[in-house]
């Protein structure tokens, strides 16, 4: 099972603030834990909301909306990938992460991607070809 881990920004984030070196070298070991046990798929920070954009569609519209966006503790700081058994695995190696942010409370989500199964009859043989190409695809690109 693949599983999505969200870090939900908070205003620090959202202004840009850099870790310190301390928590940089924590997460870096953290993350080199993951890697050794053959869980990491990837991992990443994101910038603030200030330097991206939303688009909000509605039919055949589309609006884009730039950021900053409101509500820090409702956005993604950063993410991991993770391929792991179950999501009570998945709960004990993100446990066991550095808290996110040095000024105080922080918090992580963690929700199960969909794969091909999920999709039942409607994911159709034809659909099914098509996304294993494109992850060939990607993985010759990688």
């Amino acid at each position: 099972m693949r599983f999505m881990v969200m870090v939900r920004a908070n205003p620090t984030s959202e202004s840009g603030a850099m870790p310190s070196e301390a928590l940089l070298t924590a997460m870096g070991h953290f993350n080199e834990e993951l890697v050794r046990a053959g869980v990491l798929l990837a991992a990443e920070g994101l910038h603030p909301s200030a330097q991206g954009a939303r688009i909000r569609f509605n039919g055949d519209r589309r609006e884009v909306i730039d950021g900053p966006f409101a509500e820090a503790r409702e956005l993604i700081a950063g993410f991991w990938l993770i391929q792991v058994r179950s999501l009570d695995e998945a709960l004990e190696w993100m446990k066991r992460c550095p808290n996110p942010f040095e000024d105080g409370a922080s918090e992580i989500e963690i929700r199960r991607v969909f794969e091909a199964e999920d999709f039942g009859a409607e994911f159709t043989p034809e659909a099914r070809a098509q996304e294993a190409r494109q992850r060939a695809d990607l993985a010759g690109r990688h």
